[in-house]
């Protein structure tokens, strides 16, 4: 898990002038000399806030390592007390936050098995706040873009 939040830093370092090209419904593939990641932003974006960072979800690979995974970003700071949970179709997954990140509890491989069947992928967390928000993306294109992800990364 330290591992995690080493390269999320690290990540979040360089990625953030590179997420402003992110757009809703569209999975993009960006290739840097140590990493790689391919993400998008919702296309809605659901809750009762009045402010809110930037909103997407990444598939990432560091330094060519085999291991793809996935991390969502709420534009806000997670209640950490609570699971942020991920619905792709029938399928529900729990994630585990830290500030305004979210993890799998190690089933990357599950989810972005689920990503490529589904249509829809549906985000729901509290703020530290307690308010609830519930962001919808769109998994058009995210074969596409992973198997991009896969062959030249």
């Amino acid at each position: 898990m330290k591992k995690i939040f080493i390269l999320t830093i690290i990540i979040n370092l360089f990625l953030s002038y590179q997420l402003i090209a992110l757009e809703a419904g569209k999975w993009i593939f960006y290739v840097e000399d140590n990493y790689c990641y391919i993400g998008s932003s919702p296309l809605t974006e659901e809750g009762d806030y009045t402010q809110r960072g930037a909103t997407y979800t990444l598939v990432y690979r560091i330094n060519k390592n085999a291991e793809k995974i996935v991390q969502i970003t709420a534009g806000y700071n997670y209640d950490e007390n609570k699971p942020v949970n991920i619905n792709i179709d029938q399928t529900t997954f729990e994630f585990f936050s830290k500030e305004d990140s979210a993890w799998t509890k190690n089933q990357d491989e599950e989810v972005i098995y689920a990503m490529q069947k589904g249509l829809n992928m549906i985000v729901q967390g509290y703020s530290s706040r307690g308010t609830l928000t519930t962001d919808t993306y769109s998994l058009n294109g995210f074969t596409t873009a992973l198997n991009k992800l896969s062959k030249d990364c």
